[in-house]
């Protein structure tokens, strides 16, 4: 098994470690937003996948 030279930031922290508890550490704040944006959430649309024109049609159709 290969052996890496653990890497530090400057304030001596260990990146490596940092890493493998952020993947441990469960949603991160986009993913929240995420999911708040498809449960309705407010101020969340920039993360919604709801296309607002399509509902729009299907609230208000066109007049002919």
């Amino acid at each position: 098994m290969e052996q890496r030279k653990k890497q530090f930031t400057v304030a001596g922290t260990d990146i490596e470690e940092v890493k493998r508890k952020n993947a441990q550490s469960g949603m991160s704040y986009k993913e929240v937003f995420e999911m708040l944006a498809k449960r309705g959430g407010q101020h969340t649309a920039q993360f919604s996948d709801t296309n607002s024109d399509e509902v729009k049609r299907k609230i208000q159709p066109p007049l002919n």
